[in-house]
Formats: structure tokens, sequence, C-alpha cells
């Protein structure tokens, strides 16, 4: 951390003197404030707690540098003061302190590898999945300083599984004090299954009292996990299985860029809507646009726009069914828009009243919500982020009829994949991918 201070600051006065041959007043205030909000920001993130994953690290890094940038540039706007200071400086300086940082980093911790005589010889408690997922990365990652030396479990039958990982299954739960005491375990991981949850504080207990570190590690595996996160609230660790990441200043950027993008996308697309509108109206008796309630952002009811592609019918018993190809309901101006995606048009403005997004999971007929919910697990969390006019399975081929479970349960995997990883760049990425999909085979 001071070393990050250095290495900014003093980058800060190289980049001054070079450019202005002084360091003036404006620049040491300038000093004071980025010091004191890199000290806050930093704080709040949390870029110090990732001590063991690079990626961890640089991510928490790039998200409070940028902060801090962003927020020394609106202070300078509303402060009128920004024409003090030398562009070039600003930007030279917003550049190279990240990646002075990234060496920083990069160059204690290689040190401080280099110079552990020995890895922390630890063991697994608890043979599942998790424990095998951890075991796995501190053997492979060098940054960590440990090494699993076994794993404990009361089912042998685990130890061929633990085999292609090359660690031994050393015994069961009742052998633990010894096999701690022969292996010269200093830390030992709680991995048992939340059904167990009974005997995980005597056996903290026990091994507390052999003088070994014990971490516990929550078997979540087992659960539906959504954008999932650990927290704290007066000293108690709370872990959030299922939970949107479209909260503070992520859904007010999402949101920005919706309405945005929306109103820009209406007024150069207005020629096609006018034009389509008309040909649907010309072409068939009916309305020209094509209302239906699906579930929305946390399940709330919304009315989604279409232009109606299909002849003005009844469904019967009041099942809503797809349409598929050669549908004798689909009128031939709707056949070509419902290829082109023109149909889907209208929901530019579901995006503009904020009931749906650019990007997101694609929202489905409430009939068709209430058929699959109880035939694919997790299938309802989809409705944890606002839907969109296309989404991550979208561009990857899951377009169009849904006329198997399988695919269904495709098309849902991708969005939770979507929710769980959901960033403004993956956004752009999926609109930028929808361009090269919107003739694609399966719409029809």
């Amino acid at each position: 951390m001071l070393l990050d201070h250095f290495v900014v600051q003093g980058l800060l006065v190289f980049h001054t003197y070079t450019k202005e041959g002084e360091f003036s007043t404006e620049y040491r205030i300038l000093a004071i404030v980025a010091f004191l909000l890199m000290t806050v920001i930093y704080k709040a993130v949390g870029v110090y707690r990732h001590d063991n994953a690079r990626s961890d690290y640089f991510s928490s890094l790039m998200q409070a540098w940028g902060m801090l940038v962003v927020l020394l540039a609106a202070f300078g706007f509303v402060t009128k003061t920004s024409d003090t200071f030398s562009r070039e400086v600003i930007l030279t300086w917003s550049i190279t302190g990240f990646f002075g940082q990234c060496v920083v980093y990069y160059v204690t911790r290689t040190v401080a590898v280099r110079f552990i005589s020995e890895a922390i010889p630890t063991l697994m408690l608890g043979g599942g999945d998790l424990a095998r997922h951890i075991a796995e990365h501190v053997n492979r990652n060098q940054w960590i300083a440990e090494t699993v030396v076994g794993v404990v479990d009361d089912d042998a039958s685990v130890a061929g599984a633990w085999k292609e990982i090359d660690v031994p299954w050393l015994g069961e739960t009742q052998d633990i004090d010894r096999i701690v005491a022969e292996q010269g375990v200093r830390r030992v991981y709680i991995c048992l299954p939340m059904a167990e949850s009974a005997r995980i504080r005597d056996l903290a207990l026990s091994l507390v009292e052999a003088n070994v570190d014990v971490i516990w590690a929550p078997d979540i595996f087992g659960v539906s996990l959504l954008n999932h996160s650990i927290k704290e609230i007066a000293g108690v660790p709370l872990i959030s299985f299922s939970e949107t990441p479209l909260v503070g200043g992520s859904a007010l950027a999402k949101t920005a860029m919706d309405k945005t993008l929306a109103f820009l996308a209406i007024l150069v697309l207005s020629p096609i809507l006018i034009a389509t509108a008309l040909a649907v109206k010309l072409t068939s008796p009916g309305p020209m646009i094509f209302k239906q309630k699906r579930h929305g952002w946390d399940g709330r009811i919304l009315e989604v726009y279409k232009f109606r592609s299909m002849y003005v019918h009844d469904e019967k018993d009041g099942v809503v069914k797809q349409a598929t190809k050669q549908d004798d309901r689909i009128t031939p101006v709707g056949r070509f828009i419902r290829k082109s995606s023109i149909d889907e048009l209208p929901q530019l403005f579901n995006v503009l009243e904020g009931s749906m997004s650019l990007v997101g999971p694609r929202p489905h007929a409430l009939a068709h919500n209430e058929f699959y919910r109880g035939k694919i697990r997790a299938y309802m969390l989809r409705h944890r982020i606002k839907p969109g006019l296309t989404g991550l399975a979208q561009v990857n081929g899951f377009r169009g009829e849904t006329d198997t479970l399988d695919k269904m349960e495709n098309r849902v995997n991708y969005d939770l994949a979507y929710i769980n990883n959901w960033s403004i760049w993956l956004d752009i990425e999926i609109m930028f991918r929808t361009v090269f999909v919107l003739f694609s085979k399966n719409a029809y």
C-alpha cells in the first residue's frame, strides 16, 4: 500500500516537472486529494484483501483506480479548476499510475514468494467437489504459500478422484489428530457438506487445540448460485446465494446506456418502424402492435410490444404456442419481420420506459414460465435482472423456438451465466455480436 502511494505520487511529480518545469500549488493540492481518495476508495473496494488471487487484485485495482480518476475529473469540473491542469499530465499520469501499481504488485509478490522457504502444509477436511476445487487451485497457484498434502474423509471411495489431482486420501475424521501430527499440518480447510454442519463445531474446536489454522469453506456447490458474494455486518460474515447485479452505480450505468441508445435507435430506425407498421396494417386485419404479458425484473409483470406477425387468432385453452417453422398463423409480412427481428423493434419503447433493457434474458410468455419453472432447476432466477431485446443465449445460437427441454435448459444456463458475469462491456459485446445473428436460420 505504501509503495502504491509512493509510485502514484512520484509519477505525478515526474510528469508535472517534465511538462511544467515545476510542481505548483495546484498539483500539490491534487496530490493530497489523490492520496486521501486512494486511502478511502482502495479500502472500500478491497484492493488489498486479495492477497492470493492475481486476477482479483488487478480487477479491484482497475475498479478503484478508475473511480479515483473519475472523481478527480468530476471534482475539477464542479470546482471549475480543470483548466488549471495540463490534460497531457493528467492523462499520462492516469495511465502510468495504474501500470505502475501493477508493477509494484508483481515485484513485491515475486520477492515474497521467492523468500518463502517452504509452503504451509495444508489438509482438506471433506472430499467433495468444493474441497477438490480449492485443493486444485491452491496447488496450481505459485502465489499461494500453501501445499495441500492430503484429504480426510469418512468415505474412502473418494481416494480415486483425489489421485487425479495428486492429493492422497489420508484417512477418516476420527484419525485427524494423528494425521495432523504425522504430516506436520499447519492449516486445515473444513469443506464438509451443509448436511454435516452439526459436526463442524466439534471438529473446529478439536483442531484449534492442535494449534493449526482452521478455515471453514461452506459447501455452497449444491446451491443454485446467482451473482453470489460475501459481505460483513457487525463482524458477521454473510453469504449471498442469489443477488441481482443491478444495484447502485451498476444499475445507473446500465439504465443510462439503455435509454440513450434506445432513444437514438428509435430516431435512426423511425423510417423502418413507420414502414413496418403500415405494412402490417395494410396486409392483414388487426392491430399493428401486439402486446403480451411477460415476467420482467424480479418477476414483475410487464407488457412487451411487438409488431404483429400473425393473423389474429385465439389460443386454445389459453395455451401459448411457440411459433414454429411453416407456422400457418404467420402472415407473409410477419414471416419477413420475424426472420429479420424487425418485429422486436417496438421493444425499444419498453427499454425507453424502463421495463426492459437492450441486453438481458429474453422475456418468456407467462404460460411458458409456469411450464418450465417446475422442469428446469433455477429457471426463475433468470428474472433477477431486466429482460432484454437480445441476450447471451441468443448470440450463442439459442434463438427462436425451444422445442425441447434441453434447448430451453441451455438457454437458461446462458441467461444465468450472463447475470453472474454481467458488466457494461459484456452488454456491448453482445450487442455487437447480435448484428451478425439477426438473420439466423433459427428465427421464424
